[in-house]
């Protein structure tokens, strides 16, 4: 075991303080990550604060990362010393289901392994990036390429992927009307994918106050959801709506929006049931669905994507010790869009 610096939730109440933790050895197949830069993501906050269920503390969350490659086991051959790499919402999978052999390990039929908060294959629980270091084993670890902004690309890792794998698993594209419903973390990511995959874009938001960063980013039409006229204007104007905002909407409000054989994706997780009447869905044969992250295939994929089309998050840098006023920033919605720390300042 190798003792690394880190910030953890010493508890679901307590704020987040610095500390040491325990990365295992590097193994026959594993990578030792110096890790450069990690990302806020709301889904940190619910589980430290103990919102998704229990949680062992103490914990250090962080699951968008990025770094440099140090060390790699006997048997590694995707990755080298040297290497900008990045690692996600998952470090493992059983790797032998139906799910894990197409490529899908988010959606492992024995359950992924977490980035943290998770039971590793090992019995440990796992330990996330608001740290120096991480091992991984290199099935899971991410090539970033140079072209990303260093320290813009560690949110990829979530918030690209998460926004990514709906849009491309529901085709968005020319041709293709796209809402995304808040512009957040989630949301400016989405919108930015949508329209580099050639799709017509709206943004559906709470007010008008980011309207004319929706537009720079690539939408075409941007509308305040606290307008009851907006619900009437676009009614069965959308063929595919990206929800990301983690609260309580008036489904059926939403739903009327979609044409026929549209498809709205809820990617965002509330923690209160979403209600809605099937006669929404009955009329226009709509949908309802979720999404979770994507495959590491698809997540490589995704990279590659938006380093071919200029696509990077929108990012504040801060340092660790800013780290419980950023959560507290991130609840009232005053961050344009995504937190990222740097991890050199834990040394």
């Amino acid at each position: 075991m190798t003792t690394v610096k880190a910030y953890a939730a010493p508890s679901a109440t307590d704020p987040l303080i610095p500390t040491t933790i325990e990365r295992r050895d590097v193994g026959a197949q594993d990578v030792l990550i110096k890790i450069d830069y990690a990302g806020i993501c709301h889904s940190d906050i619910h589980t430290v604060r103990g919102e998704w269920g229990p949680q062992q503390y103490p914990l250090t969350v962080g699951h968008e990362i990025v770094g440099i490659v140090e060390e790699v086991g006997a048997e590694v051959t995707r990755h080298a010393v040297g290497d900008r790499v990045g690692v996600g919402c998952m470090v493992n999978s059983c790797g032998e289901c139906a799910n894990c052999t197409e490529g899908e390990e988010q959606y492992c039929l024995k359950g992924n392994v977490g980035t943290y908060g998770a039971e590793d294959r090992d019995g440990t629980i796992t330990q996330g990036g608001y740290s120096t270091h991480i091992v991984v084993v290199e099935d899971f670890v991410l090539s970033v390429p140079e072209s990303i902004p260093y320290e813009a690309s560690a949110p990829l890792l979530c918030a690209g992927i998460t926004t990514y794998s709906p849009l491309n698993h529901w085709n968005a594209g020319p041709g293709k009307k796209v809402a995304v419903v808040g512009l957040g973390g989630l949301g400016h990511m989405a919108v930015k994918i949508a329209h580099a995959m050639g799709a017509e874009v709206t943004v559906l938001s709470q007010s008008l106050s980011k309207k004319e960063d929706g537009k720079r980013f690539g939408a075409t039409g941007y509308y305040a959801t606290s307008d009851p006229e907006t619900f009437e204007k676009l009614a069965m104007n959308f063929d595919l709506i990206i929800n990301t905002v983690s609260a309580k909407i008036d489904l059926d409000a939403y739903l009327s929006l979609l044409c026929l054989n549209g498809t709205m994706v809820n990617v965002g997780a509330p923690a209160d049931a979403l209600p809605l009447h099937v006669f929404t869905l009955f009329n226009q044969r709509r949908s309802f669905a979720g999404s979770g992250i994507g495959g590491i295939r698809e997540t490589q994929e995704m990279l590659d994507f938006c380093a071919e089309h200029g696509i990077s998050p929108e990012v504040e840098v801060i340092s660790a010790d800013a780290i419980n006023e950023a959560y507290e920033r991130v609840l009232s919605s005053d961050v344009r869009y995504r937190f990222v720390i740097d991890t050199s300042t834990l040394a």
